[in-house]
C-alpha cells in the first residue's frame, strides 16, 4: 500500500534530482544513481531479491572463514547496542548477509524490511541503503529513514562500514540498522562510531589469521584504530600490509612476491654486512634490487659468483 508518506518521499526525490543536488549532496548522488544507472523507480513497490536456502548456505559456506574470524567481534558489538532496538548483520562483498544477530521481539520488523540473510541490498537492488550504498561509496555510511530511496526502508536507520581481507580487497560489510523511531539520529551517529571501530578490529583479525606465523607491526605515526598494520617475516622482510597501511605506503600487489625490508619502509635503514644475518641481508638486498641478482651483489659489495654461491648455501 503506497501511503501519503510514501508518496512524499517520492516526490522529495524527484525535486531533489530536478534540482541538481546530486553534485553536492552524497544522498542525492546515490539517489541518482539508483534511478540512472540501476533504472529504480521509488514510485514502484519492488518485493526484495532474496536467495534461496540453497543460495545461501553456499554463500555461508564460502563466506565461513570470514564470518568465524568476524564472531567475537559481532557478539561484543551487539551486546553494546542491541538494546537500542538494533538488528547487526554481516554482508558479503555484494550485499548479501550472511550472518545476523536481533533480538527477536523486533525481528519481524526487520524481516519485513527484508534486513534478513540472503536479501540482497546492493544499491543495483536496493537503491540508496546503509550496505549498498558503504559499498558504492567505498567508505562508511549512515542512512537515516527517509534518506534511503526505497519507500518501504524509510522506517529504518543504518550504519555501515567495509570489512576489507589481508590483501586489501572488500570481503565483507558490517551493518546495525535500527527499526525504532525512539533512536535518534544523534545515537545513530554513536552507533556509527562503533561499527567504524568493530569492521576495524575484524579486518585486524583477519590480517592476524591470514599472516600466522609473522610478526605484525603497527605503523608508526598513524592512529592504531586506523588498522595500519604490516605482516614482517623472519627475514625482516614485508610479506603483507592491510588496506590502510597499503593506501599509506602507496603499495599494491602480492607482497609476498614482491617483498620490502621492513626497515627500508619504516626509514630505520641502516648498513647491513654479511658479518650478521646473511641469509637476511642477502634477501633483503634482492628485495630493495627487484629480484636484480647482478644489483643485489653490487650493494653488497661482493660479486655475483660469490652472491649466487652464498645463496645456493643458503637454499
Amino acid at each position: 500500500m503506497i501511503t501519503a508518506d510514501h508518496r512524499t518521499h517520492v516526490a522529495r526525490i524527484e525535486a531533489a534530482l530536478l534540482a541538481g543536488e546530486a553534485a553536492r549532496s552524497p544522498i542525492a548522488a546515490s539517489w541518482s544513481r539508483s534511478v540512472r544507472v540501476h533504472g529504480l523507480d521509488p514510485a514502484t513497490r519492488r518485493a526484495a531479491a532474496r536467495m534461496s536456502d540453497a543460495e545461501l548456505a553456499r554463500l555461508r559456506s564460502a563466506m565461513e572463514p570470514t564470518i568465524r574470524t568476524a564472531a567475537p567481534t559481532l557478539d561484543r558489538l551487539f551486546r553494546a547496542v542491541g538494546g537500542l532496538g538494533t538488528c547487526l548483520v554481516l554482508s558479503d562483498r555484494d550485499g548479501v548477509p550472511v550472518e545476523r544477530r536481533g533480538n527477536a521481539g523486533e525481528d519481524r520488523d526487520f524481516a519485513e524490511a527484508g534486513l534478513w540473510t540472503g536479501t540482497d541490498w546492493s544499491e543495483r537492488e536496493a537503491g540508496t541503503n546503509g550496505i549498498g550504498t558503504c559499498i558504492a561509496e567505498g567508505r562508511a555510511v549512515t542512512i537515516l529513514r527517509d534518506q534511503h530511496f526505497l519507500p518501504a526502508h524509510i522506517g529504518l536507520s543504518c550504519s555501515s562500514a567495509p570489512i576489507h581481507d589481508a590483501e586489501g580487497q572488500l570481503t565483507a560489510v558490517l551493518d546495525v540498522s535500527s527499526a525504532n523511531p525512539g533512536c535518534t539520529d544523534a545515537v545513530m551517529q554513536l552507533v556509527a562510531l562503533s561499527v567504524a571501530e568493530a569492521a576495524r578490529r575484524i579486518e585486524a583479525d583477519l590480517f592476524r589469521a591470514y599472516f600466522p606465523q609473522a610478526r605484525l607491526v603497527f605503523v608508526p605515526g598513524l592512529d592504531r584504530g586506523a588498522g595500519a598494520l604490516l605482516a614482517v617475516d623472519g627475514d625482516d622482510l614485508v610479506i603483507g600490509a592491510s588496506r590502510a597501511a597499503r593506501q599509506h605506503f602507496g603499495l599494491r600487489g602480492d607482497l609476498r612476491r614482491q617483498s620490502l625490508p621492513a626497515a627500508d619502509l619504516l626509514g630505520q635503514t641502516g648498513p647491513d654486512g654479511l658479518e650478521d644475518g646473511e641469509r637476511g641481508v642477502i634477501l633483503r638486498a634482492l628485495a630493495r634490487n627487484q629480484g636484480n641478482a647482478s644489483a643485489a651483489a653490487r650493494s653488497l659489495g661482493i660479486s655475483r659468483a660469490t652472491f649466487h654461491r652464498k645463496m645456493g648455501a643458503r637454499n
